[in-house]
């Protein structure tokens, strides 16, 4: 059931994160909640075809699918002053998202007896390819190649489950805090990695 709410948290940020980008670049309602559903979806669905898991397993959802359309709908309905509070507090439930979905798609390629690399990549495409499609559709350059570190907490918590460091519900819960709060430490440190340029 915790892990139920979490992926249904997720899926609400990840969805409007996509609707609001899709605001500010103009787009049409159409537009809105495609934007919306790949940034939730988008994810998941590259990470099945990249390690071979179904990817019907996508459409079984539809309870998610639901929830997504209902909250970019409750999104276009209420005042935009709302989206300043969404803009304030988002980035904890975004944070929530990413650590739930990483986790989730480790353990989907660890159920599928994938190799470690195969482990790592599901984490970070399920927790931060949904972001990285967003961008691209809204032609910007991904958010998680230059802000504050993002998709590498993503790549640390497949690490830790595809080494078999998770043994029960109590180092799960302990994992899922962690990279939330690394997530938040990084948005409020303001931690990057490093950067090189050509001058």
């Amino acid at each position: 059931m915790t892990w139920d709410v979490l992926n249904i948290i997720g899926t609400i940020a990840f969805a409007i994160s996509g609707a609001i980008v899709a605001m500010e670049e103009d787009y049409d309602i159409l537009g809105l909640y495609f934007l919306g559903f790949t940034t939730a979806f988008g994810g998941g669905t590259i990470r099945n075809l990249l390690i071979g898991l179904p990817i019907d397993m996508i459409w079984q959802q539809e309870m998610l699918f639901i929830i997504c359309f209902v909250g970019i709908t409750i999104l276009l309905i209420l005042p935009k002053v709302w989206i300043y509070y969404w803009n304030k507090w988002g980035v904890f439930f975004d944070a929530i998202g990413l650590a739930a979905f990483a986790m989730q798609g480790a353990l989907f390629a660890v159920q599928a007896n994938a190799s470690l690399s195969a482990v790592l990549v599901a984490a970070t495409l399920t927790g931060a390819g949904g972001g990285v499609l967003r961008d691209l559709l809204a032609g910007r350059k991904p958010m998680i190649f230059q802000l504050e570190i993002y998709a590498l907490w993503a790549t640390l918590a497949g690490l830790i489950i595809g080494l078999d460091l998770i043994q029960g519900p109590i180092s799960t819960t302990i994992l899922f805090i962690a990279i939330v709060t690394l997530r938040m430490c990084s948005v409020y440190f303001k931690w990057t990695l490093p950067r090189f340029r050509i001058t």
